[in-house]
């Protein structure tokens, strides 16, 4: 069995992706909301981003499969984990 991925991983490539460690592609947002899809080197993840502001992270994929799901109900969300200058990163990265 495959371990699941944390927030706090999912939050470690956000924060790579914002201090330019990392390869940032943003994608396609979804036709019926404001989800965006990100590749930051083979991790895939599906962003809430709406009005140039980063909500949450809905979902992600790690290179090897593993996965990690937000919850509304329990548990943390990556986005919350970043610090007020990396979220910024991340929102300047999203709008270009």
């Amino acid at each position: 069995m495959t371990a699941l991925l944390t927030a706090r991983d999912v939050c470690q490539r956000l924060r790579e992706a914002a201090l330019g460690v990392r390869g940032f592609n943003r994608g396609d947002t979804c036709a019926d909301s404001a989800r965006v899809a990100v590749d930051i080197e083979g991790w895939c993840l599906l962003l809430d981003f709406e009005g140039e502001r980063l909500h949450h992270c809905e979902h992600c994929r790690a290179p090897d499969g593993r996965e990690w799901h937000f919850n509304t109900r329990y548990g943390t969300d990556p986005v919350s984990l970043l610090s007020t200058w990396e979220l910024a990163q991340i929102e300047n990265l999203l709008k270009r």
